[in-house]
Protein backbone atom coordinates (compact mmCIF):
# COMPACT_ATOMS: atom_id res chain seq x y z
CA UNK A 1 0.00 0.00 0.00
CA UNK A 2 1.34 3.45 -0.90
CA UNK A 3 1.94 6.14 1.69
CA UNK A 4 -1.00 8.09 0.28
CA UNK A 5 -3.35 5.11 0.60
CA UNK A 6 -2.16 4.40 4.14
CA UNK A 7 -2.64 8.03 5.11
CA UNK A 8 -6.16 7.98 3.66
CA UNK A 9 -6.90 4.86 5.72
CA UNK A 10 -5.64 6.54 8.90
CA UNK A 11 -7.66 9.69 8.23
CA UNK A 12 -10.80 7.64 7.68
CA UNK A 13 -10.24 5.81 10.98
CA UNK A 14 -9.72 9.08 12.86
CA UNK A 15 -12.76 10.68 11.24
CA UNK A 16 -14.83 7.71 12.38
CA UNK A 17 -13.67 8.25 15.97
CA UNK A 18 -13.70 12.04 16.15
CA UNK A 19 -16.59 12.78 13.76
CA UNK A 20 -15.64 16.44 13.46
CA UNK A 21 -16.24 17.07 17.17
CA UNK A 22 -12.93 15.84 18.56
CA UNK A 23 -12.22 14.01 21.80
CA UNK A 24 -14.72 15.71 24.10
CA UNK A 25 -13.64 13.76 27.19
CA UNK A 26 -9.99 14.77 26.92
CA UNK A 27 -10.90 18.33 25.97
CA UNK A 28 -13.02 18.73 29.13
CA UNK A 29 -10.86 16.85 31.63
CA UNK A 30 -7.22 17.25 30.57
CA UNK A 31 -5.45 20.63 30.95
CA UNK A 32 -4.49 21.95 27.54
CA UNK A 33 -0.90 22.61 28.59
CA UNK A 34 -0.30 19.17 30.15
CA UNK A 35 2.59 17.26 28.61
CA UNK A 36 3.25 13.58 29.04
CA UNK A 37 5.10 10.47 27.99
CA UNK A 38 3.33 7.31 26.89
CA UNK A 39 4.53 3.85 26.04
CA UNK A 40 2.76 1.31 23.88
CA UNK A 41 3.48 -2.06 25.47
CA UNK A 42 2.66 -5.71 24.80
CA UNK A 43 0.83 -8.04 27.16
CA UNK A 44 1.59 -11.28 25.36
CA UNK A 45 4.05 -12.84 22.94
CA UNK A 46 3.37 -11.43 19.48
CA UNK A 47 4.71 -10.32 16.11
CA UNK A 48 4.43 -6.57 15.67
CA UNK A 49 2.67 -5.05 12.67
CA UNK A 50 1.10 -1.65 12.09
CA UNK A 51 3.73 0.65 13.60
CA UNK A 52 3.75 3.03 10.60
CA UNK A 53 -0.04 3.38 10.78
CA UNK A 54 0.13 4.13 14.51
CA UNK A 55 2.77 6.79 13.86
CA UNK A 56 0.63 8.33 11.10
CA UNK A 57 -2.40 8.43 13.39
CA UNK A 58 -0.44 10.23 16.10
CA UNK A 59 1.03 12.72 13.66
CA UNK A 60 -2.36 13.41 12.09
CA UNK A 61 -3.76 14.31 15.49
CA UNK A 62 -0.74 16.43 16.45
CA UNK A 63 2.43 16.76 14.35
CA UNK A 64 4.23 18.20 17.39
CA UNK A 65 3.98 14.95 19.33
CA UNK A 66 7.09 12.77 19.09
CA UNK A 67 6.38 9.15 18.14
CA UNK A 68 9.50 6.99 18.50
CA UNK A 69 9.19 3.34 17.35
CA UNK A 70 11.05 0.89 19.57
CA UNK A 71 10.18 -2.15 17.42
CA UNK A 72 9.67 -2.39 13.67
CA UNK A 73 7.03 -4.42 11.87
CA UNK A 74 7.93 -8.10 11.83
CA UNK A 75 9.68 -8.02 15.22
CA UNK A 76 8.78 -10.75 17.68
CA UNK A 77 8.22 -9.47 21.21
CA UNK A 78 7.40 -11.01 24.56
CA UNK A 79 5.02 -9.73 27.24
CA UNK A 80 5.64 -6.29 28.76
CA UNK A 81 7.95 -5.18 25.97
CA UNK A 82 7.72 -1.67 24.45
CA UNK A 83 6.58 -1.04 20.88
CA UNK A 84 6.80 2.76 20.82
CA UNK A 85 7.53 5.76 23.03
CA UNK A 86 5.37 8.87 22.62
CA UNK A 87 6.04 12.31 24.08
CA UNK A 88 3.96 15.47 23.87
CA UNK A 89 0.49 16.84 24.56
CA UNK A 90 -1.52 14.49 26.75
CA UNK A 91 -4.75 15.58 25.07
CA UNK A 92 -3.33 14.65 21.69
CA UNK A 93 -1.94 11.32 22.86
CA UNK A 94 -5.29 10.32 24.35
CA UNK A 95 -7.15 11.39 21.22
CA UNK A 96 -4.97 9.11 19.07
CA UNK A 97 -4.73 6.24 21.57
CA UNK A 98 -7.55 3.98 20.39
CA UNK A 99 -6.89 4.39 16.68
CA UNK A 100 -3.21 3.57 17.18
CA UNK A 101 -4.02 0.52 19.29
CA UNK A 102 -6.74 -0.68 16.92
CA UNK A 103 -4.32 -0.81 14.00
CA UNK A 104 -1.57 -2.41 16.07
CA UNK A 105 -3.79 -4.97 17.80
CA UNK A 106 -5.52 -6.09 14.62
CA UNK A 107 -2.47 -6.31 12.39
CA UNK A 108 -0.17 -7.74 15.06
CA UNK A 109 -2.82 -10.38 15.70
CA UNK A 110 -2.68 -11.43 12.05
CA UNK A 111 1.13 -11.43 11.99
CA UNK A 112 1.19 -13.51 15.17
CA UNK A 113 -1.32 -16.02 13.79
CA UNK A 114 0.71 -16.27 10.57
CA UNK A 115 3.80 -17.02 12.66
CA UNK A 116 1.91 -19.88 14.35
CA UNK A 117 0.92 -21.36 10.99
CA UNK A 118 4.46 -21.04 9.64
CA UNK A 119 5.84 -22.76 12.75
CA UNK A 120 3.27 -25.55 12.49
CA UNK A 121 4.64 -26.73 9.12
CA UNK A 122 8.30 -25.95 9.75
CA UNK A 123 10.60 -28.37 7.94
CA UNK A 124 8.04 -29.28 5.28
CA UNK A 125 7.98 -28.09 1.67
CA UNK A 126 4.47 -26.65 1.60
CA UNK A 127 3.79 -22.94 2.04
CA UNK A 128 0.83 -21.48 3.89
CA UNK A 129 -0.83 -18.56 2.06
CA UNK A 130 -3.68 -16.18 2.77
CA UNK A 131 -6.88 -15.64 0.77
CA UNK A 132 -9.04 -12.71 -0.38
CA UNK A 133 -11.10 -13.03 2.81
CA UNK A 134 -9.90 -9.78 4.34
CA UNK A 135 -11.38 -6.71 6.00
CA UNK A 136 -12.56 -4.24 3.34
CA UNK A 137 -10.08 -1.40 3.06
CA UNK A 138 -7.39 -3.23 5.03
CA UNK A 139 -6.37 -5.93 2.56
CA UNK A 140 -2.94 -4.52 1.72
CA UNK A 141 -1.99 -4.17 5.37
CA UNK A 142 -3.47 -7.52 6.36
CA UNK A 143 -1.54 -9.23 3.60
CA UNK A 144 1.59 -7.39 4.72
CA UNK A 145 1.00 -8.71 8.24
CA UNK A 146 0.76 -12.25 6.85
CA UNK A 147 4.21 -11.90 5.27
CA UNK A 148 5.71 -10.39 8.43
CA UNK A 149 4.44 -13.45 10.27
CA UNK A 150 6.26 -15.81 7.93
CA UNK A 151 3.51 -16.98 5.56
CA UNK A 152 2.90 -15.86 1.97
CA UNK A 153 0.28 -14.07 -0.08
CA UNK A 154 -2.06 -15.69 -2.58
CA UNK A 155 -3.49 -13.44 -5.30
CA UNK A 156 -4.11 -9.89 -4.16
CA UNK A 157 -7.44 -9.43 -5.92
CA UNK A 158 -9.54 -10.44 -8.88
CA UNK A 159 -7.15 -8.73 -11.29
CA UNK A 160 -3.81 -10.50 -10.86
CA UNK A 161 -4.59 -14.18 -11.39
CA UNK A 162 -7.26 -16.36 -12.99
CA UNK A 163 -8.85 -18.61 -10.39
CA UNK A 164 -11.70 -20.65 -11.86
CA UNK A 165 -13.95 -21.74 -9.00
CA UNK A 166 -17.09 -23.85 -8.88
CA UNK A 167 -19.48 -21.06 -9.86
CA UNK A 168 -17.28 -20.16 -12.84
CA UNK A 169 -17.31 -23.82 -13.88
CA UNK A 170 -21.10 -23.90 -13.69
CA UNK A 171 -21.43 -20.68 -15.70
CA UNK A 172 -18.86 -21.71 -18.32
CA UNK A 173 -20.17 -25.23 -18.82
CA UNK A 174 -17.43 -27.32 -17.25
CA UNK A 175 -13.70 -27.52 -16.58
CA UNK A 176 -12.42 -27.84 -20.15
CA UNK A 177 -14.63 -25.06 -21.49
CA UNK A 178 -13.67 -22.69 -18.65
CA UNK A 179 -9.95 -23.30 -19.16
CA UNK A 180 -10.25 -22.88 -22.93
CA UNK A 181 -12.05 -19.56 -22.49
CA UNK A 182 -9.45 -18.37 -20.00
CA UNK A 183 -6.53 -19.32 -22.22
CA UNK A 184 -8.11 -17.60 -25.22
CA UNK A 185 -8.25 -14.23 -23.52
CA UNK A 186 -5.65 -14.02 -20.76
CA UNK A 187 -2.16 -12.48 -21.02
CA UNK A 188 0.54 -15.09 -21.60
CA UNK A 189 2.14 -14.30 -18.25
CA UNK A 190 -1.00 -14.79 -16.14
CA UNK A 191 -1.42 -18.05 -14.22
CA UNK A 192 -4.60 -20.10 -14.45
CA UNK A 193 -5.78 -22.05 -11.41
CA UNK A 194 -8.83 -24.33 -11.33
CA UNK A 195 -10.76 -25.51 -8.30
CA UNK A 196 -11.65 -29.22 -8.38
CA UNK A 197 -13.49 -31.51 -6.01
CA UNK A 198 -13.20 -34.87 -7.79
CA UNK A 199 -10.65 -37.08 -9.55
CA UNK A 200 -12.53 -36.64 -12.83
CA UNK A 201 -12.32 -32.84 -12.65
CA UNK A 202 -8.67 -33.08 -11.63
CA UNK A 203 -7.78 -35.10 -14.73
CA UNK A 204 -9.72 -32.66 -16.92
CA UNK A 205 -8.01 -29.62 -15.38
CA UNK A 206 -4.54 -31.07 -15.86
CA UNK A 207 -5.24 -32.16 -19.42
CA UNK A 208 -6.64 -28.69 -20.15
CA UNK A 209 -3.33 -27.09 -19.17
CA UNK A 210 -4.13 -25.47 -15.81
CA UNK A 211 -1.01 -24.10 -14.12
CA UNK A 212 -2.37 -24.73 -10.64
CA UNK A 213 -5.04 -26.98 -9.17
CA UNK A 214 -7.00 -26.11 -6.03
CA UNK A 215 -8.10 -29.23 -4.18
CA UNK A 216 -11.03 -27.87 -2.24
CA UNK A 217 -12.73 -29.19 0.89
CA UNK A 218 -10.99 -32.57 0.96
CA UNK A 219 -10.30 -34.84 3.90
CA UNK A 220 -6.59 -35.63 4.44
CA UNK A 221 -7.16 -39.12 3.03
CA UNK A 222 -8.94 -37.85 -0.08
CA UNK A 223 -6.37 -35.11 -0.49
CA UNK A 224 -3.53 -37.60 -0.40
CA UNK A 225 -5.16 -39.68 -3.14
CA UNK A 226 -5.72 -36.65 -5.38
CA UNK A 227 -2.14 -35.46 -4.89
CA UNK A 228 -0.81 -38.87 -5.92
CA UNK A 229 -3.08 -38.90 -8.96
CA UNK A 230 -1.99 -35.41 -10.03
CA UNK A 231 1.69 -36.22 -9.61
CA UNK A 232 1.29 -39.37 -11.71
CA UNK A 233 -0.20 -37.34 -14.58
CA UNK A 234 1.92 -34.15 -14.42
CA UNK A 235 4.46 -34.12 -11.58
CA UNK A 236 5.26 -30.42 -11.90
CA UNK A 237 1.70 -29.10 -11.57
CA UNK A 238 1.25 -26.83 -8.55
CA UNK A 239 -1.27 -28.17 -6.06
CA UNK A 240 -3.15 -26.10 -3.52
CA UNK A 241 -5.19 -27.40 -0.61
CA UNK A 242 -8.02 -25.17 0.56
CA UNK A 243 -11.08 -25.34 2.79
CA UNK A 244 -11.28 -26.17 6.47
CA UNK A 245 -7.59 -25.61 7.18
CA UNK A 246 -6.86 -24.79 10.83
CA UNK A 247 -3.80 -24.49 13.02
CA UNK A 248 -4.64 -27.95 14.37
CA UNK A 249 -4.69 -29.76 11.00
CA UNK A 250 -2.37 -27.68 8.80
CA UNK A 251 0.63 -29.97 9.30
CA UNK A 252 -1.42 -33.04 8.38
CA UNK A 253 -2.51 -31.24 5.22
CA UNK A 254 1.08 -30.29 4.41
CA UNK A 255 2.19 -33.90 4.76
CA UNK A 256 -0.05 -34.91 1.83
CA UNK A 257 2.44 -33.35 -0.57
CA UNK A 258 0.59 -30.23 -1.70
CA UNK A 259 2.66 -27.17 -2.58
CA UNK A 260 0.37 -24.48 -1.19
CA UNK A 261 -2.12 -24.41 1.67
CA UNK A 262 -4.55 -21.49 1.62
CA UNK A 263 -6.55 -20.50 4.66
CA UNK A 264 -8.62 -17.53 5.74
CA UNK A 265 -7.92 -18.42 9.37
CA UNK A 266 -4.82 -16.22 9.25
CA UNK A 267 -6.72 -13.05 8.44
CA UNK A 268 -10.33 -13.64 9.46
CA UNK A 269 -9.71 -15.92 12.43
CA UNK A 270 -6.75 -14.22 14.08
CA UNK A 271 -7.49 -12.87 17.57
CA UNK A 272 -6.46 -9.29 18.22
CA UNK A 273 -3.09 -8.96 19.89
CA UNK A 274 -3.09 -7.57 23.42
CA UNK A 275 -1.37 -4.18 23.62
CA UNK A 276 -2.03 -1.08 25.66
CA UNK A 277 -0.87 2.49 26.09
CA UNK A 278 0.52 3.53 29.49
CA UNK A 279 0.56 7.29 30.12
CA UNK A 280 2.79 9.19 32.54
CA UNK A 281 1.96 12.92 32.75
CA UNK A 282 4.92 15.26 33.13
CA UNK A 283 4.04 18.22 35.34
Amino acid sequence: MTHHASLSLVRQALAEDLAGYGDVTSALTVPVELQGQAEIITHEELVVCGVPLAAMAMHEIDPEVEFSPLACDGTGLGPREPVALIHGSVRSILSAERTMLNFLSHLSGIATEARRFAAAIEGLEAQVVDTRKTTPGLRAWEKRAVVYGGCRNHRFGLFDMILIKNNHLTAAGGVSEAIWRAKEGCPHSMKIEVEVESAEDLREAISGGADMIMLDNQSPESLLGLVRLARSIRPEVLLEASGGVTIENVREVALTGVDIISTSAITMGAPAANLSLALRPVV
